[in-house]
């Protein structure tokens, strides 16, 4: 999988951008020049959603508003198993001037958001992703998420199917608690199984699904983070949904959710045997869940920790450590993303040299090495080596413009 060529109007900072390149890209520039911002379009390219932005009308160019009607543009052209993919997104202001509307083609053809992920596919380190360890749930989740819709259509319809039935649900509980019924009637479990059903239906493919990649991840990334922590320190991850999904005793899952041990083993699940468990435990808790008017279990409120020798990074853990830990759940994203669809993805990496020590440079770069194509930024070029700069094109970024530069010299 490769990404050939570039295509940017008012994007960001970028007003117009046309950039062709092949295999590894190194983006040298100062801080707030663009860099990120290159990354940001790859990316948005591959998943149709902004890494920064709360809103997308904050990833247009200003300068927009110059034109007739204001739009933001980006397109990409790359090749993935010997076959073409061009891919096109365009936002376009909706009649009230503030939000924009999204529009999306895939080789010319109009196509929705969900059938745009996993097209072409990419991993994105950014000096942020920090937050996946000492972060909130939901950064942990849709990280999750990102990652899988990427590698599995089917858990991507399922999540988007298990979120429109929340909502649903969480609006009859608020009427019911509004109402002050008697949770253990016959009526009330009635106006819930629908959506119950439905819920448990495509919520038990979430946590399976989310379960069983958690385990892949784990594998890949107790390798890397050795490598990065010099055979200190020993990763593990653990899944943590908001009930016991089957694949350990109560009280066993009890212990490991408050961080007093970890699971002995760790079997895959079925979603069969989630929905099972799922709908006992609705069942069980129905009245707990009328009194909050809020659905209370589900994959909405799973959670993801990591530890380093047993200890929970996110309260244990120094900043380098829980660096180390995000870069190499990172790199285990893309050895995963790899195995499960047969082609690597992008990797893009933002600043990530500038908080290692050389000894984890040097395990970083050795880890890039076969990866079919890698864009990097950086402030600095000395960062990286002579050979890994002669091995990558290099351009320079500076005020929304890009140049080439012939291994860190300006070209003429």
């Amino acid at each position: 999988m490769r990404l050939a060529h570039l295509s940017l109007t008012h994007f960001r900072n970028y007003r117009r951008l046309e950039l062709d390149f092949a295999g590894r890209l190194l983006l040298q520039g100062q801080n707030a020049q663009g860099k990120t911002n290159l990354l940001e379009a790859i990316f948005f390219l591959a998943t149709s959603r902004s890494v920064h932005a709360q809103a997308e009308r904050e990833i247009v160019d200003w300068q927009a508003e110059a034109e007739p009607i204001p739009y933001c543009r980006v397109a990409g052209a790359a090749q993935i198993a010997g076959r073409q993919l061009e891919i096109e997104i365009i936002l376009t202001p909706r009649a009230d001037g503030v939000n924009f509307v999204k529009q999306i083609k895939i080789n010319g053809v109009a196509r929705r958001a969900m059938d745009l992920v996993g097209q072409l596919r990419a991993v994105l380190f950014l000096p942020e992703d920090i937050r996946l360890i000492d972060g909130g749930p939901g950064e942990r989740r849709r990280y999750l998420d990102i990652a899988l819709c990427q590698i599995d259509p089917a858990y991507c319809r399922a999540l988007s199917s298990f979120q429109q039935v929340v909502t649903q649900r969480n609006s009859l509980l608020k009427t019911l608690r509004e109402q002050e019924v008697n949770a253990g009637s016959t009526a009330v479990a009635a106006q819930l199984a629908f959506w119950d059903e439905r819920m448990v239906q495509h919520g038990a493919v979430v946590i399976a699904r989310r379960h069983n990649f958690i385990v892949e991840l784990e594998r890949h990334a107790v390798v890397r983070h050795t490598e990065l922590s010099g055979g200190r320190e020993a990763l593990s991850l653990l899944y943590l949904p908001s009930f016991n999904p089957g694949q350990l005793p109560d009280a066993e899952f009890e212990l490991v959710r408050d961080g007093l041990q970890s699971p002995a083993t760790s079997q895959p699940l079925t979603a069969a045997g989630v929905a099972d468990t799922y709908m006992r435990k609705l069942a069980a808790r129905r009245a707990r869940e009328i009194v909050a008017g809020n659905t209370l279990y589900g994959p909405h409120r799973d959670d993801l920790r990591l530890l380093a020798n047993g200890r929970d990074l996110r309260l244990f853990g120094s900043r380098g450590q829980q660096r180390s830990a995000a870069l190499a759940l990172k790199l285990a994203e893309l050895q995963a993303m790899t195995q499960a669809t047969g082609d690597a993805p992008l990797l893009l990496l933002d600043d990530v040299m500038s908080e290692l020590d050389e000894q984890r440079r040097s395990l970083l770069l050795g880890a890039l090495a076969g990866v079919e194509q890698t864009i990097v930024t950086t402030t600095d070029l000395d960062d990286f080596t002579p050979l890994f700069r002669t091995q990558a094109q290099i351009f320079s970024v500076a005020a929304g413009a890009v140049a080439t530069l012939d291994n860190g010299t300006p070209a003429p």
